[in-house]
């Protein structure tokens, strides 16, 4: 760990990872309008709680973070207002059926009861035993139950008790289903004389312990007997509806209390709450356990320190050798233990709303539409690193919300992740766009601006004069439709080769640019400085880019006039090769480091889309090149405006194997070369499409998400003739009563293959605040293109 920093395999020596830069001192100035009010922060509940709560195995997308899965097909779901209407018929219709038997006004309903029993206790007029009499009670009561059992089914009850107690967040849950426990009691204990089931009570006693010849001692026996009645009606009832709430398992979690075992399990297993370290007592931790449990306990963990202790363990799962290192850190640092290398526990400030044991960050809510599944509306919405792994593309114009409702709360999710030793983010936006306070970030390179306390190695930190080749020329010539890219990479070989076997270093800007041109004595120089007997091979490099110099067409005149936009004043102290600055290359991502480049997008614009390019493809090599992939690493591009080449294209297919992905933000794909439009919709795996896209635009995302199978109802009205007097004289009245002719429906359904989403759709119906979203992950799990309130 003592090697985390930046890398710049030129021979300077490695240092941990810097404070960021503070910005230059700004003079204060009167506010142009007033502040807007701070957003309140959102109440976060505590750690404990946060780890006890449950994450559902979900699809990608969904917020897993205490997600109650919802009924995969609500096609049949009978609506509330119908549901209710429905419960209240059958009850009436139950009150009418037993009320009929109860007086005597159903024939013969003691028939069977008669057939199973002696006659004699029927015949006559004088008392039936007491055996008569409970056996009445218990005929009755099995037709009270079947009168319950049969209308409750049909008025659908249980869905009535299960929809409006049961199906909903703790502590409501128990409240609800607590008030319906109450109501039955009382209405049980009220109907005695009306149900039979007290009838049956008094009747299985004996008859000589309730009745004597003392009224008092008859009236205590009856009213002990009652009462204990009424006690297991209610232990009953209380007990099915405790059950049905969980009031069990909420007093246990306000309580604090782990889930009780029986016998010599409760000993010997351990805690399944997360929040008690299971994996480290298994492994035979328990005082490490105990120190963070009790840190937790105490509030002096966050989810960033259970985060990072938690990858710190992994490793030590995967490498035994480091055990005895990670249990002295946690038993002496408790929370602070294994900190990342800038010593920061949490960002600032947070604006979305993070689950670091899932690494998912939340970006809203699926909306209550048609077009979203039923399982689909009102649950969360979120990204991770597997779906990110597979890129993603954000479409949309200016001002619908892609910074905002996106781009920040990725980068900060990321960031939370590299401060918990999980991943490495880089984020490229123009200097002034919130990605973010500086504190949030370990390097930030500013080019432009002489504060900057970092450079951007404009060679990617390599030492191989074709890789630093390739890539230069990927960003020179990669977006210029007749430029050849590889012949230009083979250009800036024919003189980074030979410039680095003469001097040590790759040439800076102004040097590259020109021997680029062949103006100045620069390229005489080199050919004078380079030993030709030790270098022959470079040697005739240099020839063949003599001869090649003054041939049509040649790629060097065109790649300096490019380097010319790097090549001003405003970037002298930039891009050095000579070892006086502290220039950050893309190789560090190997270790959890957080990075932020702003560009001169206002000033120099071309400049800005030359990094752009470099960046992407500096990332692409680098990442794809990492010896220890354990780390996810992302590049966040605000603003990816002419960055997209074909070359970054295939290069970011690449990336779900490296355990990496970029997420590239786009006006409209017009910022992209025509040519690759279907090609980077198919390399990315993630789409989100924000309110305002073109139409061609969504056209393209209408094929790329297909077609669906829907069942669709058409109505078809016929007129009806009548051929009686009478039955056209009630058409010709209903017709003046409504000034509409009497139809009949013909109802056809058929099943239609649609688009799931169409490019009018995309253009004119995504509400403002809303997104559509289309999500794959490294896994090979597909979500369909669903429709994001991004505000909820």
């Amino acid at each position: 760990m003592d090697t985390e920093g930046t890398h710049d395999a030129r021979g300077i020596e490695a240092r941990p990872v810097p404070r960021p830069a503070a910005p230059p001192p700004v003079p204060a100035l009167p506010p142009a309008f007033p502040p807007q009010p701070a957003r309140p922060p959102a109440v976060r509940p505590s750690l404990v709680e946060w780890l006890r709560t449950p994450r559902a195995a979900a699809e990608p997308g969904l917020w897993r973070y205490g997600h109650r899965p919802r009924a995969q097909d609500d096609a049949h779901r009978v609506p509330d207002r119908a549901l209710i209407s429905g419960a209240l018929v059958a009850l009436l219709a139950a009150v009418l059926v037993w009320s009929l038997w109860r007086n005597g006004y159903v024939p013969r309903s003691r028939v069977p009861l008669e057939l199973f029993t002696p006659t004699d206790w029927w015949v006559g007029l004088h008392r039936r035993p007491p055996a008569a009499l409970t056996a009445l009670a218990a005929y009755n009561s099995l037709v009270a139950g079947a009168v319950i059992y049969g209308f409750g089914h049909l008025g659908n009850w249980r869905e009535i008790f299960r929809r409006y107690a049961v199906e909903h967040p703790q502590p409501a849950r128990a409240v609800r289903t607590a008030l319906v426990a109450g109501a039955l009691v009382w209405f049980l204990i009220w109907a005695d004389d009306y149900l039979p089931f007290y009838s049956l009570a008094i009747g299985v006693v004996p008859h000589s312990w309730i009745f004597s010849d003392d009224p008092v001692a008859t009236k205590d026996a009856i009213d002990t007997t009652t009462t204990v009645y009424h006690v297991v009606v209610a232990v009953a009832v209380f007990w099915f509806c405790g059950r049905a709430g969980d009031w069990l398992g909420l007093w246990r979690e306000r309580t604090g209390r782990a889930p009780v075992r029986s016998g010599s399990a409760a000993t010997a297993a351990p805690a399944e709450s997360p929040a008690d370290w299971p994996q480290l007592r298994a492994a035979g931790q328990s005082a490490a356990a105990d120190r963070l449990a009790a840190d937790a306990d105490s509030g002096r963990m966050n989810d960033v320190d259970c985060a990072r202790i938690r990858r710190a363990w992994t490793s030590v799962v995967a490498d035994p050798g480091r055990l005895a290192a990670f249990t002295d850190a946690v038993l002496r640092d408790g929370a602070r233990a294994c900190l990342h290398p800038s010593g920061e526990r949490d960002l600032p400030a947070r604006t979305a709303t993070h689950d670091l044991l899932t690494a998912q960050v939340r970006l809203g809510r699926f909306a209550e539409l048609e077009n979203n599944p039923p399982a689909r509306r009102g649950a969360g919405a979120a990204l991770d690193p597997a779906a990110l792994g597979t890129s993603l593309l954000a479409l949309g114009p200016s001002g619908a919300g892609k910074t905002r409702h996106l781009v920040r709360p990725v980068v900060e999710s990321l960031a939370l992740q590299a401060l918990a030793g999980q991943a490495a983010v880089v984020a490229v936006g123009a200097a002034g766009t919130p990605l973010g306070a500086d504190e949030a970030y370990d390097v930030i390179v500013r080019p432009g601006d002489p504060q900057s306390e970092y450079d951007l190695d404009l060679y990617g930190g390599t030492d191989d004069p074709d890789e630093a080749a390739a890539l230069l020329a990927e960003a020179c010539a990669g977006d210029l439709p007749d430029a050849d890219v590889r012949r230009a990479a083979t250009a800036l070989a024919q003189l980074l080769g030979p410039y680095r076997a003469a001097y040590g270093r790759f040439p800076t800007v102004a040097q590259l640019r020109e021997l680029l041109d062949g103006s100045g004595d620069t390229f005489a120089a080199l050919r004078a400085d380079l030993d030709r007997a030790a270098h022959p091979a470079l040697h005739r490099e240099l020839e063949a880019r003599a001869r090649q110099a003054d041939i049509p067409g040649e790629p060097g005149l065109v790649l300096a006039d490019r380097l010319a936009c790097l090549d001003r004043p405003a970037f002298a102290a930039f891009f050095d090769t000579t070892g006086h600055t502290r220039p950050f290359s893309l190789r560090a991502l190997e270790h959890p480091v957080r990075v932020r480049v702003d560009l001169p997008e206002r000033a120099h614009p071309e400049a800005a889309r030359l990094l752009n390019r470099l960046l992407l493809a500096q990332f692409t090599t680098s990442a794809a090149a990492r010896r220890d992939r354990s780390l996810f690493a992302c590049l966040v591009m605000d603003d990816a405006t002419h960055a997209v080449t074909a070359g970054s294209v295939r290069a970011v297919q690449r990336l779900r194997q490296a355990n990496a992905g970029v997420l590239l933000s786009l006006r409209a794909l017009a910022d992209v070369p025509e040519r690759l439009h279907t090609s980077l919709l198919a390399a990315v795996g993630c789409h989100m499409a924000f309110r305002g896209v073109t139409t061609w635009d969504g056209q393209l995302l209408s094929q790329l998400w297909g077609t669906e199978w829907i069942e669709t109802t058409e109505v078809a009205r016929h007129a009806v003739f009548a051929d009686q007097p009478l039955t056209r004289a009630m058409h010709a009245l209903r017709k003046l009563a409504t000034g509409k002719p009497v139809t009949r429906d013909a109802v056809t359904v058929r099943k239609v293959e649609r688009e799931r989403w169409s490019a009018s759709q995309l253009a004119h119906q995504v509400p403002a605040g809303h997104a559509v979203l289309s999500l794959s992950d490294v896994r090979g799990e597909h979500a369909p293109p669903l429709l994001v309130d991004l505000r909820g």
